[in-house]
């Protein structure tokens, strides 16, 4: 038997976010969908970059965001992703370790440069993202060691990871090598865009037993399900789902299972700054919950807190200590 030596470990697209501000007719003419997630090649992405007002560069990633997340609650946490040896590849891998992740996996030599996401937000506090996967897509399943992954109480994996085959294999080589070992493995679908492309998939995940713990937002929980009708959709993942977390913006989030469905309220925020991240937070807190043996309330509602703290400022990373705000808070 392995010992555990993280609580979390994630594995996603290693992306430095490039973040400005933007109006809704910035979006308009350059043809993106608010809101959404849009894969770009280098291209588009020079011509995004050129036409963006000032920026900001933040390391991101949603699952690099969860992970970084868990380790701000004092969770033992790991990241599997790839990037290559350049500036921006420094940057993530400098961040994620000063979160206190541990991230081994070495930075490649040649190919593409290192994955960047350009999100705009509007004033609402809206991103809306176009993400070249750069090196990030070079993600296989040679990442993937059993050691690691068997090291871990939640192997923890974001859809985006369902685009490019490659990333696809690990992805299931990991899920196979946690059960194996007994370990839970959690999903989330990231964009409802990315259900869009792979519901047949992911219900088969689903279904199937290979996703132990689903996460999952109002718009994304609508589309697998392919309804206008949350309550539809939410009685459809009672029956598919073994547990699931959907958070629904401000109406906060339901943790749902076989046997109930316990409802949690948002934390209260002075101004939405940038609602980058909000998701990737709130799976930090329940994560962290969740390892830690917490109860499913108390876990959604550590959730509910970082989802806040991190869109009350630019950028998808918390920018107070996770663990000192949930103690002010009596949570922990």
């Amino acid at each position: 038997m392995v010992n555990i030596r993280h609580d979390v470990i994630g594995i996603g697209n290693a992306i430095v976010d490039v973040i400005a501000r933007a109006d809704d007719d910035f979006l308009v003419r350059h043809q993106m969908a608010k809101g959404g997630m849009s894969l770009i090649d280098e291209a588009r992405a020079e011509a995004i970059y050129k036409a963006m007002g000032p920026a900001r560069e933040i390391s991101g990633g949603s699952a690099a965001n969860t992970i970084a997340g868990v380790a701000s609650f004092g969770g033992r946490a790991a990241f599997i992703g790839t990037v290559k040896n350049d500036v921006l590849g420094g940057v993530f891998a400098h961040d994620i370790r000063a979160a206190g992740v541990s991230f081994d996996v070495p930075a490649f030599e040649t190919g593409p440069s290192t994955a960047r996401s350009y999100i705009l937000v509007t004033p609402d506090g809206e991103r809306t993202m176009n993400t070249y996967l750069g090196a990030a897509q070079l993600l296989s399943a040679a990442e993937i060691k059993e050691s690691e992954i068997a090291a871990a109480k939640i192997l923890y994996m974001e859809g985006y990871l369902w685009d490019p085959q490659n990333a696809k294999d690990a992805f299931l080589k990991a899920a196979k090598i946690a059960h194996q070992h007994d370990r839970i493995v959690a999903l989330t679908l990231s964009d409802a865009f990315c259900v869009d492309r792979y519901r047949r998939e992911f219900l088969g995940l689903i279904k199937g037993g290979t996703v132990d713990l689903l996460f999952a937002n109002e718009a994304e929980l609508k589309s697998l399900y392919e309804t206008g009708d949350f309550d539809a959709a939410l009685l459809e993942l009672r029956r598919d789902a073994k547990f699931a977390a959907v958070t629904r913006s401000e109406k906060g989030a339901v943790v749902i299972s076989k046997e109930e469905v316990t409802a949690v309220p948002v934390f209260p925020v002075e101004t939405v700054a940038d609602t980058t991240g909000a998701g990737d937070l709130f799976a930090a807190g329940f994560l962290y919950g969740f390892a830690r043996d917490l109860s499913h309330e108390t876990s959604a509602r550590l959730g509910a807190l970082a989802a806040a703290e991190v869109i009350s400022h630019l950028g998808a990373r918390p920018e107070k200590n996770l663990a000192d705000l949930a103690k002010e808070n009596g949570l922990l």
